[in-house]
């Protein structure tokens, strides 16, 4: 009987100490060894339950970020819509006058030609077209000769082909000039666009062009010493066709026809510079007509 007695008394303690008053409970935070309450970043149960989490940093409000023109004010909203309305009007502008630039003759392009070279030259030129029926199949080759005053009267120089040299500069080069590329050529198509097959202008452009080319030729005559004064010009041009491949049963004639511009007198605007300079300043000789 006493070993019941003592066995329920053991019993009973033990349903005491398990409600957590009695000795066998399990020891609170401060009961704890000295090594694991000073272990840094350890923290004590009263202090889970009691200390409020600390934020690092403010979290930003998903309400403000990433709204772009809408995190605007008004007056900048306003304004920045003005902007993009104006810059998309510019560019479907600019799209419309190149297509029809380069579109086949239609009926805008024949009531409204005008505003869309004003539009287009010199800035936006196209040089291609669309549905271009007869793409270039021809080798053009612009030659200037000289006649020259000295001392024993006039004399003319033989033809020097332009054209040649240009390419003479071009060929094996890996970084050609944009001089020796595209000046003379584009010159000579800018004149022959703007006169007729009699050496006529047929618009304001047409003296514009023919001083520009006389420049160009002047240029490059004033690189070489003729012994005398230069007093005329004369420029022509030699196009020829390209041959067909040989696997080819087209038959084109590849002989040069030339294009001859009249003699044109050279004057101190059409000089270079330094040769300008030079012939205002020197005194001209007397030469037999």
């Amino acid at each position: 009987m006493v070993i019941d007695g003592e066995r329920g008394g053991m019993d009973s303690d033990h349903d005491r100490s398990s409600a957590g008053g009695g000795k066998d409970a399990w020891p609170r935070a401060s009961n704890r060894p000295a090594e694991a309450r000073n272990t840094p970043g350890a923290i004590s149960a009263d202090q889970a339950v009691t200390t409020p989490p600390t934020p690092s940093s403010p979290m930003p409000d998903p309400s403000v970020t990433g709204r772009g023109i809408a995190g605007l004010s008004t007056p900048y909203q306003v304004v920045a819509a003005l902007a993009l309305t104006l810059i998309g009007l510019l560019a479907c502008t600019q799209v419309a006058m190149v297509f029809l630039h380069v579109a086949p003759s239609n009926t805008l392009t024949k009531e409204h030609g005008k505003t869309i070279d004003r539009w287009i030259y010199p800035e936006f030129e196209q040089n291609w077209k669309l549905f271009a029926p007869n793409p270039l199949q021809q080798n053009v080759a612009v030659h200037v000769r000289a006649e020259v005053a000295d001392a024993d009267g006039r004399r003319t120089t033989r033809w020097m082909n332009l054209t040649h040299e240009d390419a003479e500069g071009i060929r094996g080069n890996l970084f050609p000039s944009h001089v020796d590329q595209n000046e003379l050529r584009r010159g000579w198509d800018f004149y022959v666009n703007s006169h007729d097959s009699e050496n006529r202008p047929n618009g304001l452009r047409g003296d514009l062009s023919e001083r520009y080319v006389r420049r160009i030729a002047m240029l490059r005559l004033s690189e070489r010493d003729y012994g005398g004064t230069i007093e005329r010009i004369q420029l022509r041009s030699a196009t020829s066709s390209i041959a067909p491949p040989p696997w080819s049963t087209e038959k084109i004639s590849t002989r040069p026809v030339h294009r001859v511009l009249p003699w044109w007198t050279v004057t101190p605007d059409d000089l270079p510079e330094h040769a300008a300079e030079q012939r205002r300043d020197a005194p001209r000789a007397e030469v037999n007509q």
